[in-house]
């Protein structure tokens, strides 16, 4: 109740904000929830505390869009209450003519306590796709007997006349696990089977946060974050990761038959994704670009928190590869230049613009510099050892993957303000980073044969 006679948030300064990425007007986001299509509309949802730049209770955020790539901020959909000291994570689906949202509520037990806490699945719809109301029956899904408190994100979505739910929780005994439940009116669920369990916590974590499970390209994906992952060499870096589960799911036990769990993107700032099948078919995915040991220095400014341009996904040859969507064609402004680029030499950048470059013969050291002066991002083939490294200017500034073929590649990057996008070879690898350059970004090829062009892309697609 406290919260309706707060004042939300105001920013007090613009030098971070992104020109086409999804942020508040004002306050904290985190993971995205509910991205779904509903009367000619996207929908995004997002965790989102409107009075203060850090986390707090948790509400959802929402915004609509007609294309993907420019967003219209709607009012708040879900505001904790009824004795919820917040609204979770979770998802959103289409039934009888409106939109469902399915929710983690999650309760302290013992005021000031963070760790004292239950959590269940809950209802609330819409007809207009606006305004939304909380079921008069919630909770529809309590924890099973077997689980310990963590028990959240529910993934909802339908096959024939049957919805099927993805539930991050962990076991009694201390291992993550998505659960698989099955409802026929999203208020009455039945748990289905364990669809998969981590093996032990170092290799795969307590905790399976933000599940999404679907089929793409003939195989069945378990997309999720895990926390307590250790870190092994390159991989595991974060405080917590995102990767997948890639199989076949058994139709008899509704269990997942998978390999090792890989990691999706190989950045500092990307966790809790998020994806949509859109009504032309392709499995479009989005993602905080932000982690939870990132500095977030938007922060002092009034907000914090962005999501990932939205990417498509395909498997090729047993792995997810990821291509931004082609509607983000549509921000291209002016091709400042096209052709190829001279080894050494400094191309001014805007700081909202695309990067297109093939390079051939790539040697030794330092590939590619983008740089501000100040805030400087680095990519470098390791030949040595079959690495890829990306180096920023920041505490534990490097992340690196493995990569085959490093003679010779092709890097797409997206610069908006404070943050980077890479794809490496068709979304081979991607690398999501928050910099925050204060100025113009000069962007040097060092070794190789490149060419490529560079776009000035719209600045202010989303700041309304």
């Amino acid at each position: 109740m406290m919260d309706k006679i707060k004042e939300e948030i105001r920013i007090t300064n613009g030098r971070y904000r992104l020109g086409y990425h999804l942020m508040t007007k004002g306050g904290w986001m985190n993971d995205p929830n509910g991205f779904s299509y509903f009367k000619g509309y996207y929908h995004m949802f997002y965790q989102y505390y409107p009075y203060a730049s850090e986390w707090g209770p948790m509400h959802w955020g929402h915004a609509r869009s007609v294309d993907l790539v420019h967003w219209e901020t709607l009012p708040i959909a879900l505001v904790p209450g009824d004795m919820e000291s917040g609204c979770f994570s979770g998802s959103a689906v289409v039934f009888e003519d409106k939109l469902w949202l399915i929710y983690t509520g999650h309760h302290y037990i013992e005021p000031g306590d963070p760790e004292s806490f239950y959590e269940n699945q809950n209802l609330a719809y819409s007809e207009d796709g606006i305004h939304f109301t909380k079921y008069e029956g919630n909770p529809v899904l309590r924890m099973p007997s077997d689980n310990t408190k963590h028990f959240r994100d529910p993934k909802v979505w339908q096959e024939g006349d049957v919805f099927y739910m993805a539930l991050g929780s962990q076991a009694a005994d201390g291992l993550g696990r998505a659960l698989l439940y099955r409802s026929r009116d999203l208020k009455s669920w039945e748990q289905v089977s364990v669809l998969a369990k981590a093996k032990n916590l170092k290799e795969e974590g307590y905790m399976w946060e933000c599940p999404d499970f679907f089929r793409l390209d003939g195989a069945d994906i378990l997309l999720m974050s895990p926390q307590g992952l250790e870190p092994d060499g390159d991989r595991y870096r974060n405080l917590n990761q995102t990767g997948y589960l890639i199989g076949t799911l058994d139709e008899e036990t509704h269990t997942l038959t998978h390999g090792g769990f890989r990691e999706i993107d190989c950045g500092h700032d990307f966790y809790a994704t998020q994806t949509i099948l859109t009504p032309d078919g392709r499995r479009v995915m989005v993602a905080w670009m932000n982690a939870w040991d990132s500095p977030m220095y938007e922060k002092a400014d009034g907000w914090a928190g962005a999501l990932t341009v939205p990417r498509e996904l395909r498997v090729v040859d047993g792995t997810i590869r990821q291509s931004p969507v082609w509607e983000l064609k549509q921000l291209r402004q002016e091709a400042l230049h096209d052709g190829n680029l001279e080894c050494g030499r400094t191309y001014d950048v805007p700081r909202t613009s695309e990067v297109l470059l093939a390079v051939q013969d790539i040697g030794e050291g330092t590939l590619l510099t983008l740089t501000d002066g100040t805030h400087t991002l680095t990519l470098t083939p390791d030949h040595a050892c079959g690495r890829f490294v990306l180096n920023r200017t920041t505490k534990d500034g490097e992340r690196a993957a493995q990569l085959h073929e490093l003679t010779h590649m092709t890097l797409r990057i997206y610069i908006d303000r404070s943050s980077v996008e890479i794809f490496v070879n068709d979304g081979v690898l991607t690398f999501t980073e928050r910099i925050y350059f204060n100025a113009d970004v000069r962007l040097t090829v060092h070794t190789g044969a490149a060419v490529g062009t560079i776009y000035a892309l719209e600045s202010e697609s989303n700041q309304y």
